[in-house]
């Protein structure tokens, strides 16, 4: 099976939105503790871009969470590890994931850390498919609306490949000439 990444969004655009999302977040978030909690293994580029232009002092912190395992392209079970979390006890969350899909993850991520006492919770995706949200929470920041597409790139992954590319595509199948 032959495959062709078809672009949806460029390198300068995914910049130039997290620019824009890391002003309005350093203006919501003067003068608090802030804490980025991101989620692995998808959003590690985001969190390092985002991270990078947030003009606060902050801390950073990643969880392990996953449901979509090697080829898969809807999610199964949710598995979360908090193991490794810094103390988010009266600190202001910021939970940073790569994408948006059902809810499902930050749904069930974000009572977990409520029990680990924080000031506040947040949440930043950098896609969210709003067509596909199956859960009555939405995220507070977000980069891009997305048609329910399969997306790779900038972390995104397909069977664990295309994490990599600096920008987002879409897996296109092409024609098997055979």
């Amino acid at each position: 099976m032959k495959y062709r990444i078809r672009c949806h969004l460029s390198q300068p655009e995914i910049a130039a939105a997290i620019e824009t999302l890391a002003a309005r977040i350093s203006a919501d978030f003067a003068h608090r503790d802030l804490m980025i909690i991101g989620i692995l293994t998808g959003s590690i580029v985001f969190v390092a871009d985002l991270m990078r232009k947030i003009a606060l002092p902050h801390e950073v912190g990643m969880i392990q969470a996953s449901s979509y395992r090697g080829t898969a392209t809807s999610p199964g079970d949710l598995l979360i590890h908090l193991d490794a979390i810094p103390c988010i006890a009266g600190k202001d969350v910021l939970l940073v994931d790569d994408i948006f899909d059902s809810g499902q993850t930050i749904a069930a991520i974000m009572p977990r850390l409520m029990e680990m006492q924080p000031k506040s919770i947040n949440s930043a995706v950098l896609l969210w498919k709003t067509a596909r949200r199956t859960v009555n929470v939405v995220p507070d920041y977000f980069c891009f609306e997305i048609p329910d597409e399969f997306v790779v790139g900038y972390g995104l992954d397909y069977n664990n490949q295309y994490r990599h590319l600096p920008y987002l595509g879409v897996i296109e199948q092409l024609e098997d000439p055979t």
